[in-house]
């Protein structure tokens, strides 16, 4: 089943526009935003948007679970898994029914602690929703990877991306915030039904709600010790992302500090979007290589895979080297100015995030979870250390940074060891 080609030449053309896309899209929405809110209420937004990413914390590793699963099923050329089946389509529903209920919580906590109005609430709540269905988004895409229909599913994402980025400019010449976040969800509902649709066709999930509880259930007691791991590693992960969103507005207030802060990770993890475009590419490919045990295609496979993460790396690090004043200057408008030391420290972080991107792609689609949670909680512990030692020093929004940069430098390296230790030396 698996393609012959070392390198499909579509799908490397659509992942990267759906990458580029990606960064493209938190981009304007920055734009966006920082030209019909207000920073105090742009800065609301950008929290809510955090706190719909704080979903993948219940993900728990499983959607790459499955991946492996599904992967090593359909490369052995075996007949039709049930319990496969059954655990992709439970796993997905899972994630959909989370987004609802949080959506729910977050209109009623909009209402409660921000004292919104009706409207306000609906609109945050609705913001929520936009970004949290990335997290079951997200469990299709591994799925459709899995079974070697990727070239679909990124025609889908390319089609989402310019869908949702036009109508975002439309509020730009008169469109509400309102209207803006329905379209932008409906738009949402017709591709997850055109996907999962797709994908049941190809045997990979069944269109049903019958026996989700039961099968979640089995799903988590047979694979009790891999969710433990990967859930331990996408906890800690998550953590290390996106702790600075309660650090910054506690310690250095909303507003400015809240929006620079925003806008560079939306830069550093826009950047993961783009590197992951190249590791995708190489996926196939790799855990073929790993399953059959050919050392030298799967180090020429990672080798492919970094090579093309290292593009999209050198292009924004010559951007922020020759123009990030312009850059930053269009962006934010009047909401905040990037200091220069912010914007070099995004330099180290973008090349930091190439090495761990690619190590991390690596070790997570061959199965390394064990290794890579015991690792994450350690980064996670000296983040924290760090953290507490820039509060108590009194440290700047820069000094913050500072320490969490060297940190996460710290970690890149340690997830590069572990990837020439694990996988790339041929041990399962």
């Amino acid at each position: 089943m698996a393609t012959s080609r070392f390198l499909s030449i579509p799908y490397l053309l659509l992942r990267i526009s759906t990458a580029g896309g990606g960064l493209l899209a938190g981009l304007i929405q920055t734009f966006v935003f920082a030209r019909i809110l207000d920073p105090e209420r742009f800065s609301v937004f950008i929290l809510v948007g955090m706190l719909g990413v704080t979903l993948w914390l219940l993900d728990l590793g499983m959607a790459k679970i499955l991946f492996v699963r599904l992967r090593t099923w359909f490369l052995g050329d075996a007949a039709p898994d049930a319990d496969i089946t059954r655990y992709t389509t439970a796993v997905v529903n899972l994630y959909l029914l989370l987004c609802f209920a949080g959506t729910i919580v977050c209109f009623i906590g909009a209402v409660a602690h921000f004292g919104s109005s009706t409207k306000e609430s609906i609109e945050l709540a609705l913001f929520f929703l936009f970004t949290a269905l990335t997290l079951a988004w997200f469990a299709l895409r591994n799925i459709s990877v899995a079974v070697d229909d990727f070239i679909f599913f990124e025609t889908l994402e390319a089609a989402r991306r310019v869908a949702h980025i036009g109508v975002m400019l439309a509020t730009l010449v008169g469109l509400s915030l309102m209207a803006f976040l329905v379209i932008a969800n409906l738009i949402w509902a017709i591709l997850f039904v055109w996907s999962m649709k797709r994908l049941s066709h190809k045997g990979a999930l069944v269109l049903t709600l019958s026996g989700f509880w039961s099968t979640l259930k089995s799903f988590f007691r047979d694979n009790r010790k891999q969710v433990f791991h990967s859930g331990t590693y996408a906890a800690n992960e998550f953590y290390i992302y996106s702790f600075p969103y309660l650090i910054v507005p506690y310690a250095f207030g909303l507003g400015a500090p809240t929006i620079i802060m925003d806008t560079a990770f939306k830069v550093f993890r826009g950047a993961t979007v783009l590197y992951s475009a190249g590791c995708d590419i190489a996926v196939p490919r790799q855990t073929h290589a790993f399953n059959v045990r050919d050392r030298r295609s799967l180090f020429l496979a990672t080798l492919i895979a970094t090579g093309l993460a290292s593009l999209p790396c050198a292009a924004l690090t010559l951007l922020l080297i020759f123009g990030a004043d312009r850059f930053f200057a269009l962006l934010l408008g009047h909401s905040a100015t990037m200091p220069q030391a912010v914007t070099n420290l995004l330099i180290v972080l973008l090349v930091a995030n190439l090495i761990q991107t690619v190590s991390n792609f690596l070790l997570v689609h061959t199965g390394f979870f064990r290794q890579i949670a015991v690792l994450s909680v350690a980064v996670s512990l000296a983040m924290t250390a760090g953290t507490i030692l820039a509060l108590a020093m009194r440290l700047d929004l820069t000094g913050f940074l500072k320490i969490y940069t060297a940190l996460y430098v710290g970690s890149a390296l340690l997830y590069l060891w572990l990837a020439i230790r694990g996988p790339l030396a041929a041990r399962k």
